[in-house]
């Protein structure tokens, strides 16, 4: 796992040290340039694999890369092309240099695009993030992960650059606000598909490669992989797929654990995902450390947390953060780059800082939702219930706002606000953001969101409910909120979910299997229960909850409204006053969860705002 960065025209020494320094914390074990005539390749390392012999950028013959992330079946991947190097010969191997030299997974993505080009990603099983450079064709291919786990942000103003994160970037690249990504942030809660916060700054697709000619700054961006969906319900017993699941997802994370020479800890919420996950590392890993955070005032996930590890044998450690919030928290909005409302950012943070002190590479249960059905918004989906909420969504208006967000009130409430809907966008966010969906607004980001909500594919609702959700909010809030909170401390999170091997198997599931009745996540709930009991595959979704409403309310009421309250503030220019007056002073009939949430968002936006004014 690393910082990756680059750019088009002669090298500079200047930006060299400017982009270096950005994406610094991702990784501080090593450093490397590579140069060529108008290109210039930059890397920061975290050494996990062939520590010795890993060395970025990487050269190897006719080819140099710069790779983020990791691939985990790369020997198995390079055993298919040693035979390749030895009897292709020839072209092939004068082009790659000879044989191997290294145990470097980065050495196997050149290998791969040596021997089979833009045709090499469908067989990864990896997460990645990697600028390639073909001195042959003077051609720079830019390629991300099936969902887009590892970052890479790109510009052409000024001349092309890339970079990990959206900061680095800024270093080199003009930047202007985009106008039409704050409107869609204060909707979404994050900048949705390749937008950024900046018309200049755009964020690569997941499953997609960009190829640019350094001739002319040329490029095309190809997907290399259509998202893995099924539109009959296949046939398969309750036990086969329980089956294959468990198969799957524990060659996943053995491979997980294997694929790196240093410690291999993992995050335990409490929850389903994150205990299968720990279970089956404990059943490889005999020392398996593991860490749960808990908050004063919220739900405290760490007593199931700490059962979970007891009964597998986990080195587990509580890291209880309160004390740290009110001198922390804007550090850690800004490093996103840009507006980002998903508070759950705060937890991953501090949980990350204290894994990172144990070990290099951590797990977590990310995409497990996403794949699975894990929302207890799924639920109407599967059983028809927005057809019979439609009816009594009138009824809305006439009931008090729910203020616990985890109740069963709250869920009638927001399941005849969400029938309510007047179209696919607004119903995806009263279902999901639950912040300034009411906004009136159109602008082409919304209406690709709308294409993309739209269900042209004859997919079953809940499928095509999942299919959304992984290409809204896990690309654009979930995954970016881990990669910022692991990579701001140097950890590699790796997420045993989100495998080639489950994409498949999910996408064979049919939907009974997924929600069962008001039962979510079903399959995985049974097998929780076939191996952790119970207490386990009864859990409600937690997540790492947090207490905003309390910190909104209480420590971080005094910052919160003097960004909100100051006069140059940048909600005014798209939110209405009286409703966010309204909001401050507590006199509109929203429930305090919804409330916290509404602030927590302009907050954000202040938060960046106001640093993107004085940098």
């Amino acid at each position: 796992m690393c910082g990756i960065a680059g750019y088009f025209g002669a090298s500079d020494p200047h930006k060299n040290a400017a982009l270096l320094e950005a994406i610094a914390h991702r990784g501080g074990d090593d450093q490397g340039v590579f140069t060529a005539p108008n290109l210039t390749l930059l890397h920061n390392r975290l050494s996990i694999v062939d520590i010795g012999g890993g060395h970025q950028p990487m050269e190897r013959g006719a080819f140099a890369i710069v790779f983020n992330g990791e691939i985990y079946n790369h020997n198995e991947l390079r055993s298919g092309l040693n035979g390749v190097l030895e009897g292709f010969g020839g072209e092939f191997l004068r082009d790659f240099g000879g044989g191997f030299t290294s145990r470097s997974d980065t050495e196997t993505l050149i290998a791969l695009y040596a021997a089979h080009g833009v045709k090499m990603f469908e067989p990864i099983d990896g997460m990645f993030a990697f600028a390639l450079y073909d001195s042959r064709t003077n051609l720079l291919y830019l390629a991300r992960d099936r969902y887009g786990k590892k970052p890479l942000y790109y510009s052409f103003a000024g001349g092309f650059a890339f970079a990990s994160e959206i900061n680095a970037l800024k270093k080199v690249s003009p930047h202007t606000i985009n106008h039409a990504a704050i409107e869609a942030y204060l909707r979404f809660g994050f900048v949705p598909f390749e937008h950024t916060a900046y018309n200049e700054i755009y964020e690569l697709p997941a499953a997609s490669y960009m190829i640019v000619n350094l001739a002319d700054l040329s490029y095309v961006i190809n997907s290399w992989n259509e998202e893995t969906t099924v539109s009959d319900q296949p046939k398969i017993s309750e036990n086969e797929a329980l089956d294959l699941v468990e198969n799957a997802l524990r060659r996943s994370v053995k491979n997980r654990l294997e694929s790196s020479d240093v410690e291999v800890a993992a995050f335990l919420s409490g929850g389903i995902d994150s205990s299968l996950i720990c279970y089956y590392a404990a059943q490889e890993n005999q020392n398996l450390k593991t860490f749960t955070v808990s908050f004063d005032g919220g739900f405290d996930e760490s007593v199931i947390a700490n059962q979970t590890a007891k009964q597998i044998g986990s080195a587990h450690k509580t890291i209880n953060i309160h004390n740290e919030i009110k001198n922390s928290v804007e550090k850690i909005l800004l490093a996103h780059g840009e507006p980002f409302a998903d508070s759950s950012c705060v937890p991953s943070f501090f949980v990350s800082q204290a894994a990172r002190k144990e070990a290099k590479v951590v797990l977590n249960g990310d995409g497990a939702d996403e794949l699975f059905a894990g929302y207890r918004r799924y639920v109407p989906f599967s059983n028809h219930l927005y057809e019979i909420a439609r009816i009594f969504s009138p009824l809305k208006s006439l009931l008090p706002a729910p203020n616990n967000k985890m109740s069963g009130y709250n869920y009638l409430y927001r399941l005849l606000d969400s029938a309510g809907a007047k179209d696919c966008v607004q119903f995806w966010l009263k279902t999901r953001s639950d912040i300034y969906n009411e906004l009136p607004i159109s602008n082409a980001i919304i209406e690709q969101a709308r294409t993309t909500l739209e269900n042209r594919h004859k997919l079953s609702a809940l499928s095509h409910a999942l299919s959304s959700d992984r290409k809204l909010l896990l690309f654009g809030d979930l995954l970016v909120k881990m990669d910022i909170a692991s990579m701001a401390h140097a950890l590699e999170a790796r997420s045993p979910f989100l495998s080639r091997d489950m994409a498949h198997v999910a996408a064979a599931l049919p939907d009974h299997l997924k929600i069962r009745g008001t039962t979510t996540k079903y399959i995985l709930r049974k097998l929780a229960q076939k191996r952790l009991g119970n207490t386990v595959a009864s859990a409600p979704k937690r997540g790492f909850e947090i207490p905003l409403k309390n910190w909104v309310q209480g420590e971080l009421k005094e910052q919160i409204y003097d960004r909100i309250l100051a006069p140059n503030a940048l909600w005014h220019d798209y939110l209405p006053h009286d409703f966010v007056r309204g909001v401050l002073n507590e006199t509109i009939n929203i429930g305090g969860e919804k409330r916290a949430k509404l602030l927590w968002t302009i907050y954000a936006l202040e938060v960046w705002y106001e640093n993107d004014r004085i940098s």
